[in-house]
């Protein structure tokens, strides 16, 4: 479509704005979403992870404050919480692996036991294939009073997802393992902590008004669609 969605009313606007709408209504049919609006468009996975690692974490997470992290996890899921660990002062605890490629849930249990803000942790490794079962993860991280932030890169394209059942707090997934373009991806996220964070970038679309004294934030998921 050559012309922008969601800003103007003539025909060809209208259609892309249809086209867009209609893909994010795919999307969140495709990974058992409960609420379209809780599906972001972003670049990749890669974009989604920062601007959770960004916007929440930057929002939430302080000096002294735990992230953990499991030893299989792709770099997109790594480094920015490395950024935001040394930006605010936050102690990075890792999670390991066993000989098998297994993630380790004794020692991740006593890690979590520390109290950390978050879990950042990948559904499929993308280097060893294992799948870690997510939903017993999910409910162990969020007894301690973590949230959970997944890498789903690898297991959208192959296994049936329900986000609720999963109960993790965050899930990215990328376009180009998906049989689609390259050059996106989406962000799910649970509808009340996207609701709390701010945005991760700003300009066109994502604002509901803007003064010279300051501006107020479009609802979700425009809110995060610069």
């Amino acid at each position: 479509h050559h012309a922008n969605g969601h800003r103007v009313s003539h025909t060809l606007s209208a259609g892309a704005t249809e086209a867009y709408e209609g893909a994010r209504a795919t999307v969140a049919a495709h990974i058992g979403a409960a609420d379209r609006r809780e599906v972001i468009f972003v670049r990749n996975a890669t974009e989604a992870l920062n601007l959770v690692a960004y916007s929440w974490g930057g929002a939430t997470v302080g000096p002294g404050d735990r992230i953990v992290i499991t030893e299989m996890v792709h770099h997109s899921n790594l480094v920015p919480w490395q950024q935001l660990a040394e930006r605010v002062g936050a102690e990075i605890d890792w999670a390991p692996i066993d000989a098998e490629g297994l993630l380790d849930l004794d020692a991740l249990r006593g890690l979590l036991e520390r109290g950390p803000k978050l879990l950042a942790i990948a559904h499929v490794s993308n280097v060893l294939g294992t799948e870690n079962p997510l939903a017993e993860i999910a409910a162990m991280a969020h007894e301690a009073g973590a949230i959970v932030v997944a890498d789903g890169a690898q297991a959208a394209p192959k296994i049936p997802l329900d986000m609720a059942a999963l109960g993790v707090d965050f899930y990215a997934i990328t376009g180009h393992k998906l049989y689609a373009p390259t050059g996106i991806g989406a962000l799910w996220g649970k509808l009340d902590l996207l609701r709390a964070m701010p945005p991760f970038l700003g300009g066109g679309s994502m604002i509901r008004k803007v003064t010279r004294e300051g501006t107020t934030y479009a609802d979700v998921p425009a809110r995060f669609e610069a």
